[in-house]
């Protein structure tokens, strides 16, 4: 007799179905497991004979078979722990087998027969309400499950045996409730800035339009406090959005309690980080740091101090919104829509543009021109807004705080979103959410210009060599700052402020 129990493989985001297949048969004592395990799969062996055990249950003295179909895909990870245990239970009679017949069963076990959280809980239960079936998951992890759908059958035990009780009907597991990470209270404002108007206004226009956006300023400007505050005034997580990227960081092990947040994501890797750590890959090719800043903010401190190829990487994700994992067996696609926040220095030393300074290595200009030239032209000309950030004086700082915090800033950018939200709507694409993720083709209708417009566009993008790229960013640029303004038509203003911040850059 052959019990199966239905469990999942994951590939990015999505959850494979794999069929658990148990068989215990006469002959040499064995305990095997087929279907391409890793070496977690395979140590799976000593966590449920220990489970069984701790639960009163003891494994037959016969040979014991678990296949993991389809055989040719590679099944990694410690989910596999509990259908393994379930499809043994129903094997040796312990559990009736049809009571699992119509669940999804993933989880980790413990020694003593408790079943512990696994990562990509709520990417098994979409896949498991798909497929008409129920849930089995830990305890710990009903919660995340729960956001599934409401009308999904889900079954948390903390152990073995409150499942088996449970199956006998002798104790009743409640379904878990789904749940929802409480704000902080206190956080980042920029409130808290003094001075540093310009960046500011920067700011706001990188969070209305999801633009990408480098400062560069001497050290203790105040780059790092800024970017810190940009996710203070953008709009919560969409419904939608709230799922794509609760599936990502489920995967990635990192939903603490099963909680989701509306807050988007705001990731900020050292500048030592690999380029797995940064794009994903690694063992298992697991989601990077661009991947987990999906529909949120990937900020980038001391961004020329990243490695050439590390930066390079993210100009593929910043154009598709995507990053593609290949491996010699496998591929895996993971959603990447960010928006790219770097900081940087003028110079190594950081004091080049300070006045009266002189670099003791070089010219100020060359040690400049050195530094910034770790920065490749190709990945610059992908960032919409290059700012130069001024040092904060004394004076600035006894100031009183202004009267202008996140809350204003962010009721000003929820406007201008609302507003993109409808024109890609009426146009028929609601997957575009902002100006600066809209195809170039529908950029140019929604960005038209007058013809004083195009002349000053002309003459511009002749003086900063503007390519195609660059051309299309800033009438993104100019759409979003009309859309501040509340304006149905991007004006000679909106385009010359638009024109003004891709000029840092040239000089640069």
């Amino acid at each position: 007799m052959v019990v199966r129990v239905a469990t999942v493989a994951f590939e990015g985001i999505e959850a494979r179905p794999v069929d658990v297949q148990v068989q215990i048969a006469n002959g040499s004592v064995v305990f095997m497991i087929v279907g391409l395990p890793d070496k977690a799969v395979g140590e799976s062996r000593e966590r449920v004979r220990s489970a069984l055990t701790a639960s009163g249950l003891a494994l037959p003295a016969k040979r014991i078979t678990v296949n993991l179909a389809p055989a040719d895909v590679p099944k990694e990870g410690s989910h596999y722990d509990l259908p393994i245990a379930l499809g043994i239970m129903a094997a040796i009679g312990a559990i009736p087998a049809d009571a699992i017949a119509g669940y999804t069963v993933i989880g980790e076990l413990a020694l003593d027969g408790t079943i512990t959280a696994v990562a990509g809980v709520l990417p098994a239960a979409v896949a498991a309400n798909g497929r008409g079936h129920g849930l089995i998951c830990p305890r710990a992890s009903g919660p995340e499950a729960a956001w599934a759908s409401r009308d999904l059958d889900i079954l948390a035990p903390a152990s073995l045996i409150a499942l088996a009780n449970h199956f006998k009907g002798t104790q009743v597991l409640s379904r878990p409730e789904p749940a929802m990470r409480q704000k902080g209270i206190g956080g980042a404002d920029l409130r808290d800035v003094k001075g540093q108007e310009s960046a500011k206004r920067a700011l706001e226009i990188a969070a209305a339009g999801g633009h990408n956006l480098l400062m560069n300023g001497p050290p203790g400007a105040g780059k790092s406090m800024l970017a810190a505050r940009l996710p203070s005034i953008l709009p919560p997580l969409t419904p939608r959005e709230l799922l794509e990227v609760s599936m990502i960081h489920s995967v990635a092990g990192h939903l603490s309690g099963g909680e989701l947040t509306e807050r988007r994501p705001f990731r900020a890797p050292h500048h030592s980080a690999s380029m797995p750590a940064l794009v994903g890959g690694g063992a298992g090719a697991r989601p990077g740091e661009v991947s987990l800043a999906h529909h949120g903010v990937l900020f980038l401190d001391e961004f020329p101090e990243f490695a050439t190829t590390v930066l390079d990487s993210l100009r593929q994700p910043i154009e598709t919104g995507e990053v593609s994992i290949a491996r010699a067996n496998h591929r895996v696609t993971y959603p990447a829509r960010f928006q790219l926040v770097a900081a940087m220095n003028p110079c190594r030393c950081g004091h080049a543009l300070e006045p009266g300074y002189a670099c003791k290595r070089q010219p100020n200009e060359r040690c400049m021109a050195q530094y910034a030239a770790r920065l490749s032209g190709p990945l610059l000309d992908r960032i919409d807004l290059h700012i130069e950030v001024q040092a904060v004086t004394a004076a600035d700082l006894m100031l009183p705080p202004p009267a202008e915090g996140s809350a204003e800033v962010a009721a000003r950018v929820a406007s201008a979103r609302a507003m993109q939200t409808a024109r890609y709507e009426a146009l028929g694409m609601p997957e575009v959410p902002t100006n600066a993720a809209a195809p170039a083709s529908v950029v140019e209708r929604v960005a038209k210009l007058d013809a004083k417009g195009l002349d000053l566009l002309r003459q511009a993008s002749e003086k900063l060599r503007l390519t195609a790229r660059g051309f299309h960013r800033v009438l993104k640029l100019s759409r979003t700052l009309a859309d501040l303004d509340g304006s149905g038509e991007v004006g000679r203003a909106h385009l010359a402020e638009a024109l003004s911040y891709r000029a840092n850059a040239d000089r640069r």
